[in-house]
């Protein structure tokens, strides 16, 4: 494809390159770069993308994109400078005799260049983003089931796998949203399969870190924004802020036909922040999207009434858009009802889907990997995996606990490295107050101390009035954590394994290491536990 193509799609770029080459790959791995590639360098979590540009251009590339201004030096090596002031400089310039463009960020340039790369396949999709703290990917399931029932041809991207057709691909181990360029050949895949519309989960980082910018959405979802990721974005401000940005995008997203709408939780904290950010942030032009709203105990255009919680199914009835609508779905927790509504919301008034297939394709879900995943092997209380790895999910998860069992509610769980660090003790309190009998074990520990991590949780616990030894205990290897749960359990308790859900590994230091709480369970249960690693005692 030729450059002048690729670069048409940049925002904020009206200056031509001088030449035109054939561009034959775009990365931004330096080790991927063959002769005429694309190498687009931006400052990543751990290493700066600008440092590997040399070996890009022995490699080979083409064209250089960066968000860095040239160096005086580096200037010296170009054709294009005309002495005046960065401020009024063409942002294109050369290095080492290759093109070399300033962008304003390298994350956006790059997801850009991928949608343009495969032919802007969202433009071919009626596009339905889900983000959240908690629910995201059961609710993209959920509506994916929905429209599957009501005849659509549609695929579906989330953190646990991509669904297209009859394929099912795994999106990786410790997974957020995919990045840039696979969430866009996904979605080319989608449009050469012959489907209609996508389903797409948006965690907070990929909506930050661009990885779904340029997927022209036309119906933004939310579940909740609660405590979450603040090591990484800073703030609850900053992280709603991200969240937001899938609302924003709704107003750059090419029309389709289709009325831009958002679906919003009543229940949520969040609710009053997102409107706001809506009406002033996500205008189309032609006015904000439409704001359809659901919730379960406070007022919205979608709520649940007449709530059974039965043995192997919740049953509720909605009403909403003078549909009234009885619904049957073998997911438990109240939470779990929260989200069919979100899922009823976006497709019967969002996109107009019968309200029959809607009752249809929530009744056809049974379950997603990792969230409250029953494990069976033939004993007599219940065994669940679940993904619940914050403390407003650690609480939901245990509270849907609560609804199988008048027994003991048993649960596993650890705080990772390296991650938001007020979570240890709010995942204590929440634990404290809510479970019965309590196992601190290894989740992810990292380069940090698995000992340190476990002791604020520890004192969390103590002080909720918890006694170490009598109803906690802190166990590092998480494999030994399982059996001890397990070891505590009487007929017809439930017994939990929070935090790792369907991931494929945990980390240990800088390496990930096979690791699935299914087979764990499974093995705790069976009497021959699992394993971790040395290096989960340290």
């Amino acid at each position: 494809m030729k450059l002048s193509q690729l670069i048409a799609a940049l925002p904020a770029l009206d200056t031509p390159p001088q030449s035109d080459p054939d561009i034959t790959l775009i990365t931004t791995d330096s080790r991927q770069v063959i002769p005429g590639a694309l190498f687009v360098a931006y400052p990543g979590v751990s290493v700066d993308g600008h440092r590997f540009i040399a070996e890009a251009v022995a490699r080979g590339a083409a064209v250089i994109m960066g968000e860095q201004e040239l160096t005086t030096d580096e200037r010296r090596q170009t054709i294009v400078d005309d002495g005046a002031p960065l401020s009024n400089r063409s942002p294109w310039s050369v290095i080492s005799g290759r093109p070399y463009l300033k962008v304003r960020d390298g994350r956006e340039a790059f997801a850009w260049l991928s949608a343009a790369w495969h032919g802007y396949p969202a433009r071919q999709l009626i596009m339905i983003g889900v983000t959240g703290t908690d629910g995201k990917t059961t609710t993209s399931n959920l509506i994916h089931s929905i429209l599957m029932a009501a005849g659509l041809k549609a695929g579906l991207i989330s953190t646990v796998n991509a669904v297209i057709g009859d394929r099912v691909l795994d999106t990786g181990l410790h997974t957020t949203t995919p990045n840039a360029d696979e969430v866009q050949r996904y979605l080319a895949e989608m449009v050469a399969a012959g489907m209609t519309h996508c389903v797409l989960e948006s965690t907070s980082h990929g909506l930050e870190q661009h990885r779904v910018t340029g997927c022209e959405f036309d119906l933004a979802v939310v579940t909740n924004i609660t405590h979450e990721h603040l090591d990484v974005h800073g703030s609850l401000e900053a992280y709603r802020a991200a969240k937001g940005m899938l609302f924003t995008s709704l107003a750059t997203a090419v029309n389709k036909g289709l009325r831009k709408a958002a679906v919003l939780n009543n229940d949520d904290s969040s609710n009053v922040y997102l409107r706001e950010w809506i009406e002033t942030k996500a205008n189309c032009g032609v006015g904000c999207p439409e704001m359809i709203t659901y919730a379960i105990h406070a007022a919205a255009q979608w709520n649940a009434f007449d709530i059974d919680y039965r043995t192997a199914a919740i049953h509720f009835n909605t009403l909403g858009a003078g549909h009234t609508i009885e619904i049957a779905t073998p997911l438990v927790g109240e939470f779990n009802i929260a989200n069919c509504l979100a899922a009823i919301a976006a497709t019967v008034a969002g996109l107009g889907v019968d309200p029959q297939a809607a009752r249809s394709g929530i009744a056809t879900l049974s379950g997603i990997p990792g969230r409250i995943e029953r494990i069976d092997e033939g004993q007599n209380f219940t065994a669940i995996v679940d993904f619940a790895h914050t403390p407003n999910a650690l609480d939901r998860s245990i509270a849907a606990a609560r609804t199988m069992t008048e027994g003991q509610v048993i649960v596993a769980f650890g705080c990772a490295g390296l991650r938001d660090r007020e979570k240890r003790t709010l995942m204590g309190e929440v634990a404290g107050r809510a479970a019965d009998k309590i196992i601190v074990t290894a989740e992810d520990p990292r380069t940090e101390s698995l000992t340190e991590i476990m002791a604020v949780t520890a004192q969390a616990l103590i002080a909720q009035g918890r006694v170490e030894g009598v109803d906690f205990w802190r166990v590092p290897d998480r494999g030994e954590a399982l059996a001890r749960a397990c070891s505590l359990a009487k007929a017809g308790d439930v017994v939990m394994a929070c935090g790792k859900g369907h991931e494929q590994s945990m980390c240990f230091g800088e390496i990930e290491y096979p690791w699935d709480d299914r087979e764990a369970m499974r093995a705790a249960l069976r009497g021959l536990p699992l394993r971790t690693l040395p290096t989960a005692t340290t």
